[in-house]
């Protein structure tokens, strides 16, 4: 199906236009649609007690939002919070009924309805995992319960497998609250994105940087009433509500989403394990009840699976990994402090090659995934900077702990396992280091001559504070294969992917302090299918 970029952006606008109290025209409420009627939960029928919204204020206060599209549907979300900031979201701890409804582009009626019960156990969150939609179709969702409606949210149906059309896809990462407003998401669904891909840092658990523009409520989160606070302000956003509806995302997390540079079972203070896998168990449950992800990544205790492969027909798979959960704490840290440092050579546990970034069982999945892949353009979605970079200028070294030179042995081990797969046209995104850079991936750094073993680009940040710009020049003259770096601006990178081309636009806006920040591109790279090199 074929839609004009000023057909898509009167589709956006129509999808984020209407408010909580608006309606569909000509379309009532659904009655549920047979074996399209979705349950509450795994193993969790719809409860038959369960009333409809009575209260006078909007529940739907967090707007909509849908995730992981297939060619036969996507995951829907919602959340019931008319008091997004108090305990509970301002909802009694008893079931709420919910409607859902799909409609296809272009028509008035519906094409899927429902219904769904918000529990409280999961903080009124509501998931509709929608089937039987037709592939590479543009469709628009709306929730009600009593006499609240929703706004409309839209997504596109992934392509059918084998068909190769045009992706367009947003990446982002990093909005610290207090440090910007979300400019970069109104410039972003302006953009016209097919998918957001988001790779971590959704929330930050701590307050910190320079010139904040607003405020954190108080404290730091351990609990779970206190993460879901956290989450329902950044949700409460206009403008990231507006990115959210306006089409499909695929998150990852990171570290801020529950504690500062955390590794598997440490946090950054080095707490007793069973207690931060305590506060991990929380942090994850409110991330799942505020994401449209799929009820097979629901958490399970503290652990919680969301690495995953996508598939947009045979134009593209990507790779949505996880770098947080399953990661070897990082090398040489200080006593009482488990986080990251700056390391020199003496350092020598960094070159332990056990030693890994993703765990062994989701290292084994990517290369046997990768292996699997027939696409024309393969992305890994990952967290942070890959690239070498010495941070030192001159004789000797310098390696940030937390990051992927922390790790070079693992970095090495994915990089021969793209080679060893034959993967077609592999890129890496990243974000995490709150600055753009574009290079190229090698297994021996020091032999930059050869063939790369992958592109890659990091897309910014959408508020989080950088580096001086002058530290980042030195970084990208210190180590070549780093094409480009760019820390004066907030922003994201806009990617489109062709079969014979992908191009990718840096986009950078004005200021993040001003919440009607103008946009510039900054710069744009091109790769060639089969050439394997960063041109721009």
């Amino acid at each position: 199906m074929k839609t004009s970029d000023a057909q898509r952006r009167r589709w956006i606008a129509q999808a984020i236009g209407l408010g909580a109290s608006g309606a569909i025209a000509g379309c009532a409420p659904g009655r549920p649609a047979g074996d399209a009627a979705i349950s509450a939960g795994p193993g969790r029928p719809a409860r038959p007690g369960a009333l409809p919204w009575r209260g006078a204020t909007d529940p739907f206060s967090l707007g909509v939002a849908s995730g992981w599209p297939r060619p036969d549907g996507a995951t829907l979300w919602t959340r019931l919070a008319p008091q997004p900031l108090q305990p509970g979201g301002g909802v009694d701890p008893v079931p709420i009924a919910v409607q859902w409804e799909v409609f296809e582009e272009g028509r008035a009626a519906a094409v899927q309805s429902g219904r769904i019960d918000a529990l409280p156990e999961w903080a009124h969150s509501v998931r509709v995992e929608v089937r039987g939609l037709q592939p590479h179709r543009r469709y628009r969702y709306r929730f009600m319960s009593g006499d609240a409606v929703s706004a409309q949210g839209a997504f596109m149906t992934a392509p059918a497998p084998g068909r190769t059309e045009r992706l367009r896809l947003v990446f982002a990462s990093c909005q610290q609250y207090e440090q910007g407003f979300y400019g970069a998401w109104r410039h972003a669904v302006a953009d016209t994105p097919d998918l957001v891909v988001f790779l971590g840092d959704y929330i930050y658990e701590s307050s910190w940087g320079r010139n904040h523009v607003r405020k954190h409520d108080p404290g730091v989160p351990h609990t779970l009433a206190d993460y879901r606070r956290r989450h329902a302000l950044y949700r409460s956003d206009a403008d990231l509500q507006a990115a959210h509806a306006a089409c499909a995302w695929l998150p990852t997390w990171d570290d801020h989403e529950v504690d500062n540079d955390y590794a598997s079972n440490l946090s950054q203070r080095g707490d007793p394990p069973e207690q931060f896998l305590a506060r991990r168990a929380a942090a994850y449950q409110a991330y799942f009840e505020h994401m449209p992800l799929p009820w097979s990544m629901a958490p399970q205790g503290h652990s919680m699976r969301i690495y995953g492969a996508f598939d947009w027909g045979a134009l593209a798979r990507l790779y949505v990994v996880d770098n947080r959960q399953y990661r070897t704490p990082q090398a040489c840290s200080l006593p009482g402090h488990a986080g990251s440092r700056v390391v020199g050579p003496e350092c020598l546990d960094r070159l332990d090659p056990t030693r890994t970034l993703l765990g062994h069982e989701q290292e084994a999945w990517l290369s046997q995934s990768m292996r699997d892949s027939r696409s024309r353009w393969n992305l890994l979605a990952q967290q942070t900077l890959m690239s070498r970079a010495d941070s030192k200028s001159g004789p000797g070294e310098a390696w940030w702990t937390d990051g992927w030179d922390g790790y070079p042995q693992a970095r090495r081990r994915l990089l021969e396992s793209v080679r060893q797969a034959k993967v077609a046209n592999p890129l890496a995104l990243g974000g995490d280091v709150h600055a753009f850079y574009a290079g190229e991936l090698h297994e021996d750094f020091d032999r930059p001559a050869q063939k790369p073993a992958m592109i890659e680009f990091v897309g910014g940040a959408i508020t989080s504070q950088s580096w001086p710009q002058p530290r980042i020049d030195a970084l990208v003259a210190e180590n070549p294969h780093l094409k480009y770096g760019e820390g004066r601006f907030r922003g994201y990178g806009l990617m489109e992917i062709e079969p014979g081309r992908v191009q990718v636009s840096m986009r950078g806006i004005d200021d993040a302090r001003v919440a009607a920040t103008g946009v510039r591109t900054l710069r744009r790279f091109e790769v060639r299918e089969g050439v394997g090199r960063l041109e721009g």
